[in-house]
């Protein structure tokens, strides 16, 4: 994405898009409803505590980039909606898709599905890759495809919302074999030894410089 959004915008962008899919009722939102939305304690990752002038100011940075407006519909109470569905054409599956990864972050094609029945019915794990793809097609992309992580058998995607997400190398590096391990531990033990056979060659030379001097002094 050429825009960036921060980790509150995040939050915000998601929690509308939520709101919007599963309380059609309540939705747009007003700021206390929203800033309630945002701290929620279930499911949401990590879970924040964000106060209205921050929920206020993310609003005002997303309304800046044309993802967030003040609802026609507030009437004498100012109410709050995202404009996803205007700015990229999104439709509800890719907006419950979208929303579990702005709340909860980089998570697995089962853990989509599962997580975003709530938002919006998924068949089958085919469903929910289809919608991924489309997402990650889309120029420029608004979804990618993490390498896997060690010890996982499925690979994690995240939104780019916020730009590419940073990535633990070491996450990403595989355990070296037993043998490996082995090999390593032999090297380190030889160059420790060869380094001490040094110091000690040091020592002797050292000790050899002052008996001389020493006999010197006799001569």
């Amino acid at each position: 994405m050429e825009m960036h959004l921060n980790d509150m915008e995040v939050r915000v962008l998601g929690c509308l898009i939520e709101k919007e899919l599963t309380t059609p009722e309540y939705y747009p939102l007003t700021l206390n409803a929203l800033t309630n939305a945002c701290n929620q304690k279930s499911n949401r990752d990590p879970v924040l505590t964000l106060e209205e002038v921050e929920v206020v100011r993310a609003l005002d940075s997303l309304k800046f980039k044309q993802l967030a407006l003040l609802s026609a519909e507030g009437g004498r109470v100012p109410k709050y909606r995202h404009t996803l569905v205007e700015k990229l054409r999104l439709d509800p599956p890719e907006l419950a898709v979208l929303a579990e990864l702005l709340l909860r972050g980089p998570q697995t094609v089962g853990e989509l599905r599962t997580r975003g029945e709530r938002m919006h019915p998924f068949p089958d794990l085919a469903a929910v890759e289809e919608v991924l793809g489309e997402l990650m097609a889309r120029t420029p992309p608004l979804v990618m495809r993490l390498p896997r992580q060690q010890g996982r058998k499925e690979s994690r995607h995240a939104h780019l919302f916020a730009g590419e997400p940073e990535l633990d190398t070491a996450e990403l590096t595989p355990s070296p074999e037993a043998a490996r391990l082995k090999v390593m531990a032999e090297n380190e033990r030889i160059a420790k030894l060869e380094e001490e056979v040094a110091d000690l060659r040091g020592e002797v030379v050292e000790l050899r410089r002052l008996v001389d001097e020493f006999k010197s002094q006799f001569e």
